[in-house]
């Protein structure tokens, strides 16, 4: 019974070590079709990540993204699976085996002010990336 208790313990602890820190963590709230930009550089490669809300129906928020001249639609949702979505900022492969990446996440909506509430985490292990948030824009 002690094995037993310990053996939990152990994977208990092993996955606290091994939980994703994230370097920065920032709230913000958009209007609609108003744009956050975060510039990426890593090395002499600078590269604009911005994303920007277009409609809210049924509790579902249209986010349009761009990252590296990729182009892309997500449908987000508070208290449902699709919250969130994972931009890489790094291809992988060689020595980028954990990438750093942007987790944007759908807090909610604010029916007064007619905005999104977002979370925006940083996930950069090895600080290869430096990250600066621009100025809204509309």
């Amino acid at each position: 019974m002690k094995f037993l208790k310990f053996l939990v313990f152990l994977i208990f602890f092993q996955s606290l070590l091994v939980a994703n820190t994230y370097r920065d963590i920032i709230k913000f709230s958009l209007k609609k079709d108003e744009q956050k930009k975060v510039l990426i550089k890593y090395g002499k490669i600078q590269k604009l990540f911005q994303f920007r809300w277009t409609l809210f129906v049924n509790d579902g928020l249209v986010v349009l993204k761009s990252y590296d001249d990729i182009v892309s639609q997500n449908m987000l949702y508070v208290n449902h699976k699709n919250q969130s979505f994972r931009v890489e900022l790094l291809s992988r492969g060689g020595n980028n085996y954990n990438t750093p990446y942007i987790l944007v996440k759908f807090l909610g909506f604010d029916y007064e002010k007619n905005k999104a509430k977002f979370e925006l985490f940083l996930s950069d292990d090895e600080v290869k990336v430096r990250v600066k948030y621009l100025k809204n824009d509309k």
